[in-house]
């Protein structure tokens, strides 16, 4: 049996947008829906999804 350790996720730059509007997005999975207040991310390789701007708030922090 393989050991287990302690790991933490590389912190990844992403681009961002909150919509005013409803969306569907194309993602890597399929298309997803996106409701007006949800965050659009753009992640690095140009992938997009949808994020719930209740989520959104708890896991991504604004850079400057």
């Amino acid at each position: 049996m393989s050991k287990t350790i302690n790991v933490i996720k590389k912190p990844i730059p992403v681009k961002a947008y909150q919509t005013d509007k409803p969306l569907n997005i194309e993602t890597l999975e399929g298309t997803m829906h996106a409701n007006p207040g949800d965050w659009i991310i753009t992640g690095p390789d140009g992938e997009r999804w949808p994020v719930k701007r209740e989520i959104f708030e708890k896991t991504y922090s604004v850079l400057n």
